[in-house]
């Protein structure tokens, strides 16, 4: 490899998933060659733009944060890539190849690759802005992940929002937003929701779906001005009528970041005007990709061309093929919207007198299936609701395949491909998974490879880690590309083991760890992993040891992550978030002064009423955590943790009209009896007094309903996140010490049986309602009685970890704290909200 100084320089202006890529690909085709600096807006790694609904839906939980990351800090560094984050570049000199950066860096470059994105595009609205740089309070944007970490901020202590813009992005701001308790109204200028992908008829029957869902629609509504009062109040129709919010998203578009070229001097029409090499037409050592990029006319918002630009920039820079050209896109799109698959590709209707048009609508079922023919090609296609033909579809309409004599055909199993025979018609450049942009092609590559089994190529590619709407197909594409090597698709074993490190299935393991009595991580490492030591394991092996030893569990702290180390959450900026107990939602005024007292005294910039009931302080500082608890003299609430949360409830009884059993009661004794016990992913409960369902109990882990009085229905594997699934009822129970213990009954076998990171909503399908019911309820195993000792073992070895801010286990343990990188800090109390992490719960 040369040097640094001698290898040319290549600059990326553009740190997200079009700047990114088109680095991966060069990566690809010229490791080494280039000397390579990134700039990026964000203080962050590369990161899926499209996953942030799926952030805003879970309230911002960490894990689900970290799994929208594709290239997180480490990679640049494993790349020799200098990148400055949180850093704009705001001129070119390209006469001199330098860009300026807005925190003095001037950087020199031979070849210049602009990503510079797009924005929020705000219709000129009257009260929307304070001035020229800042938007009223209230207002908000959806386009970067602190749009998204602002959102929930403010959405924890306000009740109505308006989206603005019945889009894709509209209707995914407007779902994530009523998963965090909001009322929403969704406001589209036009008659049609998501008009770009569905016509009319396609769009009435969403509008059907979405409004089941709880969500207002108003279409055909002009928003003309935003009404305040130092911070929002409500819109203004064009008509003059008015309604009432206290938070505004807008998703009317967006626009192309062209600013940067402008001022330097290079041709923008409605983007930077690219050659077929992605080339600026007027400087060929400067490229642009993405959506800051025009070629031949078309501005692309989606994934799949940016995918296909990053290819031929690559192709043509590192001379892997200089006759690479881009020729446009076929814009096909595959995707989930307030959890309805959609599908759209083409046109949406006839345009012709010839056009055939084929089309199928049950609205009851919201299903909308339709194709546009043109000279016996597939022109068009829009599926709603049953995507079962996607594949075909798709295949058909990038290739132009023959069509079957029988249109319906399309539309139908009645005929055509299986799911195999479909992926082996599918040309190599077919998009499958558009949200990181994996080929057909790349999927058989990786079999090629060696890779013969489904979650292997699913790693290595990241197919299906996005809205997962594309795992089928991928499932198709490698079983039909491991046929054609002459062999069958493997089962990946080790997608079975509990983790990473050691060859064992969950049952397998607990037994080795109970015959050979293993206590600590370091001991099952030493006993089981045929490789030693393993980071990505340590966490999920502390947490079954405590589940098989309460009590007698060996700590080690490195074996924690930083949350459980210190039993706070971690915030953006360094601080954390301390959420005390307050059970069942019921505190008294002795409990609320403390908390308050405790907020003037440590100045904690923000107290917040999370989704569960409780009080949240966020911006603590770490080493003030033991003091903090110690004056607030309450028990941990575990909001930070893999374990029991909280329970949410209704008044039930006790003032409710409507209350048939005391849902205040039963879930106070719940939490109380069950309060933090480790499991293999964070639990929330809800008791509601009658079927009502105001404390949300039919979509909880465990939801207790009163059917009649003092009677129960018993709910497990609910989910109200970026799935939402309604609970199964387990059982039909009289009496609190009933509903009590099948409770505890429930979470001990997840506890014993689930997969690390595996939610109820996943696991109670895995297992099978039927079956958990002839094991916990029926006892057809006789398991019952062994499950219910082992719980209460676990109940009798509590602790409360904030006691350990009496004595720390560690002399560092709530030492003081930096954050790797100057991030922005945590508002003060009483300003307006624009950036402080936020723990998610609900």
């Amino acid at each position: 490899m040369t040097q640094a100084s001698e290898r040319p320089r290549l600059v990326v202006v553009g740190n997200g998933m079009a700047g990114a890529r088109a680095v991966e690909e060069i990566l690809v085709r010229a490791p080494g060659r280039f000397d390579i600096t990134m700039f990026g807006d964000e203080p962050y790694g590369n990161y899926n733009r499209i996953m942030l609904s799926h952030v805003l839906a879970d309230g911002g939980d960490p894990a689900g944060v970290e799994e929208i990351y594709l290239n997180p800090l480490d990679w640049y560094a494993d790349n020799d890539i200098t990148l400055h984050s949180g850093v704009r570049v705001v001129r070119i000199d390209r006469f001199a190849r330098k860009v300026f950066a807005d925190d003095g860096t001037i950087c020199s470059y031979d070849t210049l690759i602009l990503a510079t994105g797009s924005r929020t595009f705000f219709p000129p609205m009257d009260g929307m802005w304070v001035d020229d740089r800042t938007l009223t309070p209230g207002v908000f944007g959806f386009r970067t992940l602190d749009d998204t970490t602002s959102m929930l901020d403010y959405a924890a202590d306000h009740r109505t929002a308006v989206v603005i813009g019945g889009g894709l992005l509209g209707l995914e701001a407007a779902h994530g937003l009523q998963q965090q308790g909001l009322d929403v109204h969704v406001v589209q200028s036009g008659p049609v929701l998501m008009n770009q992908q569905l016509d009319a008829e396609a769009g009435a029957i969403l509008r059907r779906i979405v409004e089941r869902l709880g969500i207002h629609v108003h279409l055909g509504g002009r928003t003309t001005a935003v009404r305040s009062a130092g911070s929002v109040t409500g819109v203004v129709f064009a008509d003059g009528t008015s309604l009432d919010a206290d938070m505004i998203v807008v998703t009317a578009g967006i626009r192309p970041n062209v600013g940067l070229a402008v001022i330097s001097g290079i041709t923008v029409e409605r983007a930077i005007v690219t050659d077929d090499q992605m080339r600026s037409v007027d400087d060929p050592d400067i490229y642009a990709v993405g959506e800051c990029a025009q070629h031949r006319g078309e501005v692309y918002g989606l994934v799949a061309p940016l995918w296909e630009q990053a290819v031929v920039l690559a192709d043509h820079l590192t001379g892997a093929n200089p006759k690479a050209a881009y020729h446009g896109s076929k814009t096909a799109t595959k995707l989930k919207v307030a959890g309805v698959d959609v599908a759209a590709m083409g046109l949406k209707g006839p345009e012709r007198e010839d056009d055939e048009f084929v089309r199928f609508s049950e609205p009851g079922r919201g299903v909308y299936k339709s194709v546009v023919i043109r000279d016996g090609r597939l022109v068009g296609a829009t599926l709603l609701g049953d995507v079962g033909k996607v594949a075909f579809l798709t295949q058909s309409f990038d290739r132009g395949l023959p069509l079957p004599e029988e249109r319906v055909e399309l539309l139908f199993e009645l005929a055509g491909p299986s799911g195999e025979q479909g992926a082996a018609e599918m040309d190599d450049s077919v998009q499958v998974c558009n949200c990181n942009g994996v080929s057909k092609g790349a999927l058989v590559a990786c079999v090629r490879g060696g890779t013969h089994s489904v979650t292997g190529v699913m790693a290595a590619t990241r197919a299906g880690k996005g809205c997962g709407s594309c795992k089928d197909l991928v499932c198709d594409v490698v079983e039909w590309a491991v046929g054609e090597e002459g062999g069958a698709v493997e089962v990946d074993e080790s997608a079975e083991w509990y983790v990473p490190a050691i060859p064992l299935r969950k049952p397998e393991l607990v037994e080795a760890i109970r015959a050979q009595g293993l206590r600590s991580v370091s001991a099952v490492f030493a006993a089981l992993a045929p490789d030693g030591e393993d980071a990505g394991s340590k966490m999920a092996l502390t947490s079954l040891l405590r589940t098989v030893w309460p009590g007698e569990f060996v700590d080690e702290r490195d074996a924690r992550f930083i949350n459980d180390r210190v039993h706070a959450n971690i915030q953006r900026d360094g601080t954390f978030s301390v959420v005390p107990q307050i059970k069942g939602g019921v505190t008294t005024p002795d409990q609320l002064r403390r908390i308050a007292d405790v907020a003037d005294k440590y100045r904690v910039p923000m107290v917040k009423i999370t989704g569960g009931q409780r009080i949240d302080l966020l911006g603590v500082r770490k080493q003030d955590l033991p003091a903090v608890w110690a004056d607030l003299d309450m028990p941990s609430g575990y909001a930070y943790g893999k374990s029991f949360r909280t329970v949410k409830t209704c008044v039930g009884t006790d003032y409710c009209r409507f209350g048939l059993g005391d849902s205040t009661g039963l879930g106070v004794a719940i939490e109380q009896r069950y309060q933090g016990l480790e499991s293999p992913a964070k639990l929330k409960l809800a008791v509601a007094g009658c079927p009502r369902n105001c404390s949300e109990a039919l979509v909880k882990d465990v939801g207790l309903v009163a059917v009649g009085e003092d009677r129960w229905d018993v709910l497990v594997g609910g989910a109200a996140g970026a799935s939402v699934r309604k609970g199964d009822v387990l059982a039909t129970v009289d009496g609190h010490a009933e509903a009590t213990r099948l409770t505890g009954r429930f979470i001990q076998y997840y506890r014993e049986h689930g997969r690390w990171l595996e939610r109820t909503y996943d696991f109670v399908p895995r297992v099978g309602i039927e079956e958990l019911r002839a094991i916990l309820v029926e006892d057809r195993d006789g398991l019952a009685a062994g499950l219910d000792e082992r719980v209460q073992q676990a109940v009798d070895a509590y602790r409360d970890p904030w006691q350990e801010g009496r004595e720390p286990t560690t002399p560092g343990q709530f030492g003081d704290a930096l954050p790797l990188l100057p991030l922005p800090q945590v508002p003060v109390r009483g300003g307006v909200p624009s950036g402080a992490g936020r723990q998610e719960e609900s």
